[in-house]
C-alpha cells in the first residue's frame, strides 16, 4: 500500500528521501481520487526500492495542501532531492505517471 504522508513524517519521507518522491494529493470524497487510487498503489508495487510513493489526505493534512499550493486535486507533485521537480494535476493514465517518475530515476 503507499504510504501514508501526514504533517508529520513528511520532512522524514518527502523531504530528506534519497529516493525520487511521488506525492499523491488526494481526499476520500473525491471522484478522480478514488480513480487513480489503484494506479497510484501499481505505481508504488512497480517502483517499490527505487521510489518513494505516498499520499497525503488534503483534509487531515490541510497545512501541507496550503504549503504546497494545492487547488484542485488530485494532485501529484513529484520530488526530487526534497524539492518539487514535477507537478501533474488531476486523474491521469499510469504511464503519465510512470513517465515522469522514470525520469527522475
Amino acid at each position: 500500500m503507499a504510504k501514508e504522508i501526514t504533517a508529520s513524517n513528511f520532512e522524514e519521507v518527502v523531504l530528506q528521501s534519497k529516493q525520487p518522491v511521488l506525492v499523491d494529493f488526494w481526499a476520500q470524497w473525491c471522484g478522480p481520487c478514488k480513480a487513480i487510487g489503484p494506479i497510484i498503489e501499481e505505481v508504488h508495487n512497480e517502483y517499490e526500492g527505487n521510489a518513494v510513493v505516498g499520499k497525503v489526505d488534503v483534509d487531515s493534512n490541510q497545512e501541507l495542501a496550503v504549503k504546497y499550493g494545492i487547488m484542485n486535486i488530485p494532485t501529484i507533485l513529484f520530488f526530487k532531492n526534497g524539492q518539487v521537480v514535477d507537478k501533474l494535476k488531476g486523474a491521469a493514465p499510469k504511464k503519465e505517471f510512470v513517465k515522469r517518475l522514470e525520469s527522475l530515476l
